[in-house]
């Protein structure tokens, strides 16, 4: 009977391997039985462009940005206004003797002789103002570049944005991948242990083992059984955070793939790359150019303003206080306006964007340095997975061997039963820090093609529609009227 159960025993653990070995090979793929509607890493990846809410935030806030250009440039457009008023108006008239006869101004003469009388009217009327500014000391130009350069740094921001999306997306995609192929090993994990167990029970009623050695069977079933149920809640959370930012459940993944033939082939390469392309550095430096164009624009207050002015105003039983008047008045006027002395605030004002000029090139250089140790941490997060592939590799195939040993010694009464567990848990770990190092080198190169700023959909190849921000920015910065966003908002 022990013999049979035994034999029985090592079906179930070639089954286990059998199993174990297809997880690897699929690249720990979730269960997949319709290729057809499966869901590959690009279209998950596709799905996060579109529909992430931190991405779309961060576009959203570059269209913000798009209307800095045209604010900046009404300071040279022209600005019209129209007054209006219309009131009541009582009056009391009151002319010395001999100033205008009576006859002229139709009152009657006081007691004293003097000429007196009274009004009711409603004056009204409406003036229409116009001006233009014909010089002001270069701060709309300046101004109109100052904005020009925040709408760059904001579009550098938004890659960042993006490329945070798609190496979350791609970091959430391969961990759902490898918690699904863990519990799958755990699992069986259980089914191999409980036929082990099986097996000791029946070897121990027939004399051939100790209740030390069922004891010891029964404690690796119940931590496999642990195990596995930690493993069911990564998966979970794992899933959860997929949800989070793809925007979908997921279901039926293919395998992922690393990105390493879009990497420089040499870290110095990279490093070049980085300094060069990366959303982080491009932003620091679009940030000292708006610095710059700032100290300009406070500059602009100590320059001479000439502006042109015109008013045209009719006005009605205002002339004078009679009734029926009418005045109309048309007038034009230049003036230049050279500042002396203003209290100081402007010598304050460009002493401080001098300073925040210096403090956006010192964010610069921080944003360097960060950028050249992310380089070098990913290409070697990159070179420890896959050497932990090859090692990993090596690791499996010497627990094969040494689990089929310790099985065949057993027999034999050379080894224990907690040698055959031992021998059969070091086996499954092994499996599962394969899977472990196989997800890292995938999560490893998009972190690595982000750290030289090129992790875009364009650069994947995704099938999406790319965002264009030019778009919004053409429809806006020459817009001189309307309140509704070219979205229809």
């Amino acid at each position: 009977m022990a013999t049979d159960g035994h034999g029985y025993g090592e079906r179930r653990s070639a089954n286990f391997l059998s199993c174990a070995s297809a997880a690897l090979a699929l690249a720990f793929v979730a269960v997949a039985p319709d290729r057809a509607s499966a869901e590959s890493l690009k279209s998950a990846l596709a799905r996060a462009y579109y529909g992430n809410p931190d991405l779309n935030q961060s576009r959203a806030n570059v269209r913000v940005r798009d209307e800095d250009a045209p604010k900046a440039k009404a300071g040279l457009r022209p600005k019209a206004s129209i007054t209006a008023q219309y009131g009541a108006q009582y009056a009391a008239v009151r002319i010395p003797f001999g100033v205008l006869s009576s006859q002229q101004s139709g009152a009657q003469s006081g007691a004293s002789g003097d000429i007196q009388g009274t009004y009711t009217g409603y004056p009204r009327g409406a003036t229409l103002n116009l001006s233009q500014t014909l010089f002001d000391g270069f701060r709309t130009e300046n101004s109109v570049r100052q904005a020009e350069s925040g709408v760059l740094a904001a579009r550098s921001t938004m890659r960042l944005t993006e490329q945070a999306t798609l190496q979350n997306g791609a970091t959430a995609y391969m961990n759902v991948l490898r918690d699904t192929a863990v519990v799958s090993l755990r699992k069986n994990n259980i089914t191999v242990l409980d036929e082990q167990l099986k097996q000791t029970r029946d070897r121990f009623q027939v004399g051939e083992v100790t209740r030390t050695d069922v004891a010891q069977a029964e404690s690796s079933v119940a931590l496999a059984r642990t195990e596995f149920y930690a493993a069911q809640a990564q998966l979970k959370n794992s899933m959860a955070n997929y949800r989070q930012i793809i925007g979908a459940e997921p279901k039926r993944l293919e395998p992922g793939r690393s990105l390493e033939p879009l990497l420089p082939k040499s870290l110095e390469a990279a490093i070049a790359v980085a300094l060069v392309e990366h959303p982080g550095v491009t932003a620091a430096l679009y940030q000292v150019d708006a610095a710059a164009l700032a100290v300009k624009v406070a500059e602009a207050a100590l320059m001479p303003n000439l502006s042109v002015t015109g008013q045209v105003s009719n006005q009605y039983d205002s002339f004078l206080g009679l009734p029926g008047s009418r005045q109309f008045t048309a007038a034009a006027s230049g003036q230049l306006n050279v500042p002396l002395y203003q209290g100081g605030s402007e010598y304050a004002s460009i002493r401080q964007a001098k300073e925040q000029l210096g403090q956006a090139r010192l964010n610069a250089d921080v944003q360097r340095d960060s950028v050249r140790a992310s380089v070098v941490s990913s290409y070697g997060l990159l070179e420890t997975a896959k050497a932990s592939i090859i090692s990993g590799q090596a690791a499996v195939k010497a627990a094969e061997t040494a689990l089929a040993g310790v099985r065949e010694e057993a027999k034999v009464g050379q080894r224990t039963t907690l040698d055959v567990l031992n021998a059969q848990q070091a086996l499954l770990n092994a499996r599962v820090n394969l899977i472990i190092s196989q997800r890292d080198r995938v999560v490893a190169s998009y972190a690595a093609l982000g750290s030289i700023g090129r992790l875009s959909a364009q650069e994947l190849d995704l099938a999406v529609a790319l965002y264009d921000p030019n778009v919004h920015l053409n429809q806006v910065q020459e817009k001189w009227f309307g309140l509704d966003t070219p979205d229809g908002r």
